[in-house]
């Protein structure tokens, strides 16, 4: 039996090409990236100190490409029910996500579309990722592993 915190598990019979996962905002904030260097040990300081970024050209902070490319997969693993469920995952990257400050922070727009059924119960995802109306991740792609 699900608990109301768990999502529903999707079984692979349930799926077709041109299933659509909705689309779903995630809100990034300067405090995730800051804890995100601590975690990846990725302290570039283009990250997290706003006259540093702008020094070399960039609008301000900006968020980290793998945070990024991490928060648009919330989205399959939600939606997979299983967080362990994606078994290949890649993105080219586009543009920077800045993060403007910690009150407004970044909203990345993510939406999924099931491109293909696999053998061993696998699809492939095609992901759109935005950020204020660009997309900032292109040619993302998992192979998600379902029920």
């Amino acid at each position: 039996m699900l608990s109301a915190h768990m999502p529903a598990i999707i079984d692979y019979d349930d799926v077709e090409v041109g299933t659509r996962i909705p689309e779903r905002e995630f809100r990034i904030r300067r405090e995730d990236l800051v804890r995100y260097c601590g975690a990846s040990g990725d302290f570039n300081v283009i990250h997290w100190n706003e006259r540093a970024a702008q020094g070399v050209g960039l609008p301000g902070v900006i968020a980290h490409g793998m945070y990024t490319m991490a928060t648009a997969a919330r989205l399959v693993t939600d939606w997979a029910g299983d967080p362990g469920s994606v078994v290949d995952y890649g993105v080219r990257f586009s543009s920077p996500v800045p993060v403007p400050d910690d009150d407004a922070g970044a909203t990345l727009v993510v939406s999924g579309v099931v491109e293909k059924k696999l053998e061993d119960n696998r699809v492939v995802v095609n992901l759109t990722v935005r950020f204020d109306g660009s997309k900032v991740l292109l040619a993302s792609r998992a192979t998600v592993q379902l029920a």
